[in-house]
């Protein structure tokens, strides 16, 4: 695999201090933090077998982490831990990764099986063709910020908090044509509800952006691309879409995608744009008061929590990619048919943001673990309550959480800092025992792939 980040240091330190102003300087601030990924990786994977390939990569990402600076943070990077609990939300500007990527577990043990190498029928030559012309149309210094290795920790370099040093290009990089690929990328790769809930995302951000006075900070054009690997129809790849509010990683191999981490969010959730009222992230809020609301009084004293919700609940966002929870709430095999029925249909709010193949492939392995599948509560259960749900399961992690009003809330007339509301959502879809990014797959096809051996 030929990867196309080679430029020199010297090169990259005099593009990363080149002089930009305005919007520009907001988009690159992140160009020389892109340079945690490991340019020997793939070559050490593709000439050493067996287990010696997986361990090969472990070692490329501990040296790549601990070489670059004497406190083991890489140059250009953000230093710190999150800030904002368990979930990852943090304080601008200040997030790292600070150990190897395991996944979400119930006791820091993985569960192994879960996931294998096999076709799932999944139509990857769109969003293949796609991303080949996104990668063209770049010119060479954009499409050496953009491209990492498969392996690089890039994938895992995400966050929801605005201020966050992203890598990649941003849309405000880009020419309108090149903003065209880019979108293309992206419908090849959602759904019309997934495209539309992203162009959502950033509208909102934009006008409340505009709302408060301050769109250095809040705008549509401050999301970033990356792509991960080389487009392929036979070795894994993917691309990512990350600003604030908004993440999407999508992780392909061969006929299978594993589009996850996601993080769907936004705040204000309503917004009056150009005389139209414009709304987002409302269908997994109405999925879950759904749930909620059809279980019987005694099976929600075991699966509510809390009848009160605290500012912020999430336990898995941005830097929480080995969070370890336990199963706690009303179990799947504690609920009826109907109502198995509209705890999926949390999940499917999520999984429906992919084209309806991926979908498909989710959601039937949702299905499969259905009855070892828990749903936690806090909040409210009516209409217009802030709530917290989480749905966990061997294969999927799922959590809503309605949160405080934060910096935008002057958009919609409300306080910082005050009680949590369904007008500041968060929302992410994970897949748990170490198959986020695609990682599991990953392994086993450099452990057993004949050209990789």
């Amino acid at each position: 695999m030929t990867e196309p980040d080679t430029e020199e240091p010297a090169a990259q330190a005099s593009a990363a201090q080149a002089p930009q102003t305005g919007r520009q300087a907001h988009a690159s601030r992140r160009n020389f933090m892109r340079k945690v990924f490991f340019a020997s990786g793939a070559t050490a994977v593709a000439t050493m077998g067996g287990a010696g390939a997986w361990a090969a990569l472990a070692a490329d990402e501990t040296d790549a982490t601990a070489s670059a600076t004497p406190s083991g943070t890489p140059t250009g990077a953000p230093t710190g831990t999150p800030t904002g609990g368990p979930g990852g939300a943090g304080s601008p500007g200040n997030q790292s990764i600070t150990e190897d990527f395991f996944g979400l577990t119930t006791d820091g043990k993985k569960i192994d099986d879960l996931f294998t190498v096999h076709s799932e029928g999944v139509a990857t030559a769109p969003v293949i063709a796609a991303a080949d012309a996104f990668l063209a149309g770049l010119s060479a210094t954009q499409k050496s910020a953009t491209q990492f290795t498969v392996h690089s920790t890039e994938w895992r370099l995400w966050s929801n908090v605005d201020a966050y040093d992203r890598q990649g290009v941003s849309i405000a990089d880009l020419s309108d044509e090149q903003q065209a690929l880019g979108k293309a990328l992206l419908k090849s790769a959602l759904s019309a509800d997934g495209l539309e809930t992203t162009e959502k995302i950033r509208r909102i951000n934009q006008a409340a952006g505009e709302a408060i006075g301050n769109t250095d900070s809040f705008n549509e054009e401050a999301f970033y691309y990356t792509v991960l690997g080389t487009p392929s129809a036979t070795e894994p790849w993917g691309f990512q879409f990350d600003g604030h509010h908004l993440v999407v990683n999508y992780f392909v191999l061969g006929g299978q995608v594993v589009m996850s981490p996601c993080f769907w969010g936004s705040e204000p959730t309503e917004i009056e744009i150009d005389g139209t009222t414009v709304s987002v992230c409302k269908e997994e809020v109405r999925a879950s008061l759904a749930f909620i609301n059809s279980l019987t009084a005694a099976q929600r004293t075991v699966a509510v929590e809390s009848t009160t919700k605290s500012n912020e609940s999430m336990k898995a966002g941005a830097f929480a990619d080995n969070a370890v929870q336990e199963y706690t709430g009303i179990r799947g095999t504690a609920l009826t048919a109907a109502q198995k029925s509209k705890l999926l249909g949390i999940v499917e709010a999520f999984a429906g943001r992919a084209k309806a193949d991926v979908a498909k492939a989710r959601l039937a392995e949702v299905r499969a673990h259905l009855n070892d599948t828990y749903v936690t509560w806090a909040g409210g259960i009516a209409d217009d309550s802030a709530f917290y749900v989480r749905v966990h399961s061997p294969v999927v992690w799922v959590e809503v959480d309605c949160q405080a009003p934060g910096p935008l809330a002057g958009a919609y007339g409300a306080s910082q800092g005050s009680g949590a509301t369904q007008m500041h959502v968060h929302s992410v879809i994970r897949t748990p025992n170490g198959n986020d990014y695609g990682k599991e797959l990953l392994r086993q096809h450099y452990l057993t792939s004949p050209h990789h051996r």
